[in-house]
């Protein structure tokens, strides 16, 4: 039910904004919806090419263009790649390991006391809405 309610509410979101809901665009959100992962642009092309064999890759990126200015998807560089995945509205936010490449979802609320601290010492206010933070899980850190 869930995966209903998000695609329903990226349809409603397209379309509430006066953009056409095209074939190719239902194509990258089913595969955004459908995916648990983050995913590299040639996994999404490969998986968009895979419902859909003629689906050109310039096209799947030109046509990524609108879901991330709409935040409905989201793209983040990660050693020197870029990663996408669904642009949920609530804050997402990881820990990723530069050794075997695990990825743990972090609650936002582990970066409540730093967003505390840059508003107050800097007075700055910080957009956590979504971060990625590299290092070593601790079965890399061991295996050093």
């Amino acid at each position: 039910m869930q995966l209903v309610a998000k695609t329903m509410s990226c349809d409603k979101a397209i379309k509430e904004k006066g953009y056409k809901l095209t074939p190719q665009r239902r194509l990258i959100l089913d595969v955004f919806h459908a995916s648990k992962t983050h995913l590299t642009g040639e996994e999404l092309v490969n998986q968009i090419q895979a419902r859909a064999p003629g689906v050109n890759k310039s096209t799947v990126y030109r046509t990524l263009d609108l879901p991330e200015s709409l935040e409905l998807a989201a793209k983040s560089e990660l050693e020197g790649r870029f990663v996408y995945h669904h642009g949920e509205s609530a804050h997402h936010h990881h820990f990723v390991c530069r050794g075997c490449g695990k990825i743990v979802d972090c609650d936002e609320t582990i970066l409540l006391p730093l967003e505390k601290t840059l508003v107050e010492k800097f007075d700055f206010e910080p957009d956590f809405k979504h971060l990625m933070i590299c290092g070593l899980c601790g079965a890399c850190i061991r295996d050093r």
